[in-house]
């Protein structure tokens, strides 16, 4: 991997953050998408995609010193955790982040009630057990009656001398499966069959839920850092014959701009420093480690469409997500093979 950048066209100017309008062409005279740099796509083969972990890319420190990732993490407190029960069988514990980089609230859905967060579970001055139940700060299960945060039945949770959770050496210590998604309004609410983004989401449920262990880091980062509307306009972009790299890019914005950064110090604050990563983004595994491998990601789990893992019975079927796909694949590097279709 030698470059963990996608190719950013160059901004003439920037008003209060916002790019400034352009005239939406397929062949701009700056710039030529036709020239943007192609990755090799992996083979294609005309057996099923796998689904079985794999060791990730190898990467070595030079490249991860060049990559832009940042020295430093942002700072993220979880403010509230619920337990929700699901669709998918087990319960997930729903929580809540505020952080000092943007104004949005990320969430970390987790499956099993031993990962928690250090933030959240921290002993504040002041606090009372009911505040503590009130935010989510609770080993166990809330009942009807109960009045203690810290100890259910023969459980209790342990705290040093400046308040901070003791974690249990009991405490699940396997590599945790762990998902980054980030937010898709489309794909996961207006029923798009442009991306499979709703259909990841709802595969890494449906494994975490069988295992009944997991997080899943839902970032509030829309069309890859790009903004909802933003990319209503690259879909039009689409239409008009563009890929979805080259729509980012006569828009003015970069193939993806997001920052995983937020994801890594979530993981961090729920202690999950040893991670199995769904994903077939080889750039998001570098990232969600950081620059300094603050997290290690054991073993990628692939994401094979369903589509694709099921002979075409399953999964969203449309030319936009075959485009969408082969666009993944050959232009950003995914590491997924795209079966060769025989009648």
């Amino acid at each position: 991997m030698a470059s963990l950048k996608h190719p950013q066209p160059t901004v003439k100017s920037i008003n209060n953050g916002m790019p400034t309008p352009t005239t939406t062409t397929i062949t701009s005279p700056e710039l030529d998408v036709n020239k943007i740099p192609m990755v090799t796509p992996r083979p294609s083969t005309t057996s099923l995609p796998s689904s079985v972990p794999q060791p990730p890319p190898t990467v070595s420190q030079d490249v991860r010193n060049k990559s832009g990732l940042p020295d430093s993490l942002p700072i993220v407190r979880c403010l509230a955790r619920a337990r929700i029960p699901t669709t998918q069988g087990p319960d997930i514990f729903l929580h809540l982040y505020e952080n000092n980089v943007d104004n949005k609230e990320h969430l970390a859905i987790v499956f099993g009630e031993d990962v928690r967060s250090r933030s959240l579970f921290k002993h504040y001055p002041g606090e009372s057990q009911q505040d503590r139940m009130t935010r989510g700060a609770y080993i166990g299960r809330l009942t009807p009656g109960r009045t203690i945060a810290d100890t259910d039945g023969t459980n209790e949770l342990k705290f040093d001398s400046e308040g901070n959770l003791i974690i249990d050496s009991l405490t699940y210590t396997d590599p945790t499966l762990v998902r980054i998604h980030s937010e898709c309004y489309t794909g996961e609410t207006a029923w798009s069959a442009r991306c499979d983004c709703g259909e990841q989401f709802d595969e890494a449920g449906r494994i975490m839920g069988q295992s009944g262990h997991g997080c899943m880091v839902y970032l509030r980062q829309e069309g890859r850092g790009i903004g909802l509307g933003e990319k209503l306009k690259a879909y039009n972009l689409q239409d008009l014959g563009a890929d979805t790299v080259e729509a980012n890019l006569i828009l003015r914005h970069p193939a993806d701009g997001r920052n995983f950064s937020l994801a890594t110090a979530i993981l961090l604050d729920l202690g999950l420093v040893e991670i199995k990563l769904l994903t077939n983004n080889p750039d998001k595994i570098v990232a969600v480690e950081g620059k300094h491998q603050e997290v290690k990601v054991l073993e990628r789990v692939p994401m094979v469409p369903l589509s694709w893992s099921k002979n075409g019975k399953d999964g969203i079927k449309s030319k936009e997500i075959e485009g969408y796909l082969s666009t993944k694949i050959e232009r950003m590097g995914h590491l997924l093979e795209k079966p060769i279709k025989i009648n």
